[in-house]
């Protein structure tokens, strides 16, 4: 509370406040400060102490950089030393406040008010709860700053006024100047206590964070110490020993390969740094291990060595013939390579990528064309690979690093000039921790892949002349811009005649060595081989179809052990004997022609397949449905063929008003199948004419194709699977989009024999083609 106002000199404090009841001494050197101190002297040696907001601040302004709060204060003592300094000793009597400055002065006064601390009436158990509470705050202050005066925490106990007590803690324990202020302007004991107590609990918190740090810092420190003077104590047990001495042998053997290596001056200079750095380590260290680690990494790699390429085409023809059946287009351009280089000697190597169903060859032709060209092989499975660090390889600075899949796949090869098969390319994904098919666009770029640069070697690798060959599944799953470097050859399905060409010359050889056989014990005949091919296995290659002739092999293998026979002889008679009953079963031709049935053909990721598309056309009021688990572009074209179908009504008998006065109802059996694709257009179409008009059509003919809403009839691929699915259902005569005439040169005269095919432009020349007669309007 308000007292009364008196004029006092001012000196503000840096950095540092009093509270009443505190004694304090400090230096003064300013002139106004000096002045002030000694006007105090002359009117009864009372001054008024307040703390500047800035200690920076040489003369503080009047009023913005000093705080309005203070003590009323007596000079104990003052004595002058050298230098203009006062040293004085001061006593702080009451709290003040500044009411106004005085500007008539060549020092700084002020008309204080006299401010009395506000003591509310306080019980007995109130106040002795305050004094332990403070004596508990003490205590942990004291057991986080231990070397703090004992002396000057035992005098605070020993106060017994709670605001006393409160303005010692604060004057003595806190070290925030701004907590400091903010209890000296705080006139009510029992605020005063509380807020001095919070900040006092607030100081001991960030005292034992201070501490934990320093603690935990000593330790490092101490650890440090303790592993480097074990390190100077292993030196000289290690000279003591010998052990020095081996790994001076140890870098002598290094050397002796590094002079013999075959590789650069620039690789031989960094070995030969590193082999430097090697001799200065002691035997143990962690990081002697990791050199060694990359000295032997660069000594295995086949920097300059390489295996002269073969130029024979004929001898090259023959192996890649002898290995595989079929896979004209790879062989032809291998052999188009050998012709390339045997005029021109340097040359870039071609980076193929062979695209097909899983079992048709892709991976095995490879190591044939390895040994065509006379290059070493080396396998990367990039499926699943989703860490750029498995192409590039992991920087030395990691613990158990390692350098990357090209890399390992040189030192496999022990020559810099392999054929590396990247095997899985459409598997490959991506994560936090980079994309691997952004790093093989350097690998698989010949412009620039003669300077790759692995995380692990950090020197440049030339890869300009690997010959790269990429195999996938599919190329939708590959990166547009890696696509754009690769040299796509698509592999495509077998025929049921090449799976017999296959089985013989290679299959069935291959099964007959590996369960101890002979070709006097167990022989296939032809139609066995068909009927295996057709009723046990639907794939486009030949996997399954080797696993199943393993499977007889082991019956036999059996049955010739325990006596029971000594050759077996497998037909068309006696193959379920052996493999059980048929598991597969192709769908057929209609018997006969129907109304709203057609034929339609399919690519799947196993080969061809046909898909019957039924359409029945029901009163109702203009509902349209289609099951069979389709798929959206499926739906799409089938709205696009009623759409058709409506704009063309009247040249087919159809009732135009069939859109509101009939439900069509569009079924693909095999329901448990997704389907999709966008090559279903013309057969949605016919169907749904079909039933709308009454008109039947051919049970002979199967079409693919996409459909416009004004009729065109657009390309499709997978055309070769198609007919070789059309065939096999007994089909007679495919309709295919005039724009697919060129894929049909690409295709052999096997699949096409017995085949009548059709190429058509519009939907009125698939309706000719595929409706017999037009008997009654189903659709009135």
């Amino acid at each position: 509370m308000t007292e009364h106002a008196i004029l006092l000199p001012v000196l503000p404090l840096r950095g540092i406040n009093l509270f009443p009841n505190t004694i304090m001494h400090f230096d003064v050197k300013r002139d106004k400060s000096v002045k002030a101190l000694d006007q105090a002297m002359l009117e009864g040696q009372m001054i008024f102490l307040v703390a500047q907001k800035q200690a920076h601040v040489e003369e503080p302004g009047i009023i913005e950089d000093m705080y309005e709060d203070g003590t009323i204060t007596k000079i104990k003592q003052l004595i002058k030393l050298p230098n203009k300094i006062v040293r004085v000793l001061v006593e702080g009597i009451s709290r003040g406040r500044i009411i106004n400055f005085s500007d008539q002065t060549s020092y700084l006064e002020a008309n204080i008010e006299t401010i009395a601390s506000l003591d509310e009436p306080i019980s007995i158990e109130e106040e002795e709860a305050m004094r332990r509470i403070a004596y508990e705050s003490i205590h942990e202050y004291e057991k986080v700053n231990p070397n703090f005066s004992k002396d000057t925490l035992n005098n605070i106990r020993k106060i017994k006024h709670i605001g006393e007590m409160t303005d010692n803690i604060a004057f003595n324990l806190m070290t925030s100047l701004s907590n400091k202020q903010s209890i000296l302007g705080e006139i009510e004991v029992k605020s005063r206590f509380k807020l001095a107590i919070s900040m006092l609990n607030a100081e001991v918190e960030i005292m034992k964070l201070k501490n934990n740090i320093n603690n935990q810092v000593k330790q490092k420190i101490d650890q440090n110490q303790k592993e480097y003077f074990l390190r100077e104590q292993l030196k000289v047990i290690q000279t003591e020993l010998g052990d020095q001495q081996e790994i001076e042998d140890e870098v002598m053997e290094y050397m002796e390969a590094v002079d013999n290596l075959n590789a650069s001056e620039e690789i031989k200079d960094r070995l030969y740094k590193e082999l430097k750095r090697l001799k200065r380590m002691s035997a143990s260290s962690a990081e002697g291990s990791v050199i060694r680690s990359y000295i032997e990494c660069i000594l295995e790699m086949p920097w300059d060595e390489k295996t002269e390429e073969s130029t024979d085409i004929e001898s090259a023809r023959g192996i890649l013939d002898e290995d595989h059946y079929g896979l004209e287009k790879v062989k032809e351009r291998i052999i188009e390579h050998l012709a390339v280089r045997k005029i021109a000697k340097k040359t870039d190597s071609p980076i193929i990528c062979l695209v097909g169903p899983p079992g048709t060859g892709k991976t095995s032709i490879a190591k044939s064309v390895a040994r065509a060209l006379n290059r070493h092989y080396a396998r990367i499975s990039l499926g699943g690979v989703r860490d750029e660090a498995d192409i590039r390889g992991h920087r030395k600075t990691y613990i158990g690093a390692m350098p990357g899949r090209i890399v390992n796949a040189l030192k496999q090869a022990k020559t810099s000039n392999p054929l590396i098969l990247l095997d899985e390319m459409d598997k490959m994904s991506s994560d936090m921790r980079g994309n691997p098919s952004a790093a093989l666009l350097e690998v698989l770029d010949g412009e620039q892949n003669d300077k790759f640069r692995d995380h692990y070697v950090e020197m440049n690798v030339d890869l300009s002349d690997v010959l790269f060959i990429g195999t996938a599944n599919t190329l939708r799953t590959i990166p547009r811009p890696l696509m754009d470097r690769l040299e796509i050859i698509e592999v495509h399905s077998y025929t049921v005649n090449e799976k017999v060409h296959i089985a013989k010359a290679h299959l069935i050889k291959k099964q007959l060595d590996k369960h101890g056989l002979t070709t006097g014990q167990l022989k296939f005949s032809d139609k066995a081989l068909i009927e295996m091919i057709n009723s046990y296995t639907k794939e486009a290659g030949v996997r399954n179809l080797e696993r199943k002739i393993g499977g007889i092999c082991r019956k036999v293998a059996k049955e010739i052990v325990i006596g029971e026979k000594k050759r077996v002889q497998i037909t068309e008679k006696n193959i379920k004997k052996y493999l059980g009953i048929t598991l597969f079963h192709y769908d057929k031709r209609c018997d006969e022609p129907q109304i709203g049935v057609v034929r339609g053909l399919a690519w799947t990721e196993v080969g061809g397949d046909t898909l019957s598309i039924e359409v029945n056309v029901m009163p109702g009021t203009g509902k349209f449905e289609i099951t069979g688990q389709i798929g959206n572009v499926m739906k799409e074209s089938a709205r696009a063929a009623i759409s058709y179908a409506r704009s063309i009504s009247g040249n087919h008998s159809i009732d135009e008003a069939f859109y509101t006065n009939k439900d069509i109802h569009i079924h693909i059996p095999q329901g448990a199948v997704p389907k999709d694709g966008p090559s279903a257009g013309i057969t949605l179409a016919t169907a749904i004419i079909s039933a709308l008009s009454g008109v039947k059509v051919h049970n002979k003919v199967a079409m693919t194709g996409e459909i416009t809403l004004r009729g065109r009839v657009l390309p499709i691929g997978g055309l070769k699977e198609k007919l070789l699915a059309a065939k096999r259902a007994g089909i007679e005569k495919v309709l295919i989009p005039i724009d697919n005439k060129r894929d049909i040169e690409k295709i052999s005269e096997e699949i096409l024999m017995g085949l009548t095919i059709v190429y058509v432009r519009n939907m009125d020349e698939v309706l000719k083609e595929a409706l017999i007669k037009e008997t009654k309007d189903a659709g009135k």
